[in-house]
């Protein structure tokens, strides 16, 4: 099992959660974006930097995962591709991809996009928060738990 990161628009905080739960459950973590990154001091963690371009990072990360690998994003596109391959997909506000709601989350997505585009909403996703951070940890640390006592 790895940890994949879509580390272009990841917050520093999420990064950071994964980070220790890499050291605690002694798994590898893989930063992929197409901007270099900060070096870390950890056998565990690793970068991949890609070239610049649309979707570049996504298409890697959906490339290399493999089933039982979990990603952090909050692409949905991208969370749709590694699900229908086996791997786990967790958004940074801590909620789960799954079969059964990507297609929804995808959906709702291009409606909003939509929406944006011909001016009938503004804005996007609300600020990210300490309440976000928390969920996703506690998300983080139930998914790993579960995935691995192979109750996945």
């Amino acid at each position: 099992m790895r940890i994949w990161v879509d580390a272009d628009a990841c917050p520093r905080v999420i990064k950071e959660i994964v980070f220790r739960a890499s050291e605690r459950l002694e798994l590898p973590v893989i930063l992929v974006a197409n901007v270099p990154m900060e070096k870390h001091h950890s056998r565990l963690i690793s970068s991949v930097v890609v070239a610049e371009g649309f979707d570049v990072a996504d298409d890697h990360i959906a490339e290399q995962a493999v089933p039982g690998d979990v990603v952090i994003t909050a692409d949905i596109p991208l969370a749709a591709r590694i699900v229908a391959k086996g791997a786990v997909g967790l958004d940074p506000r801590g909620e789960l991809y799954t079969e059964e709601n990507v297609g929804e989350r995808l959906s709702m997505r291009d409606l909003m996009q939509e929406l944006r585009g011909a001016g009938m909403i503004q804005g996007g996703p609300a600020q990210f928060g300490s309440t976000d951070r928390q969920r996703f940890a506690s998300s983080l640390d139930t998914l790993l738990t579960r995935m691995l006592k192979g109750k996945r």
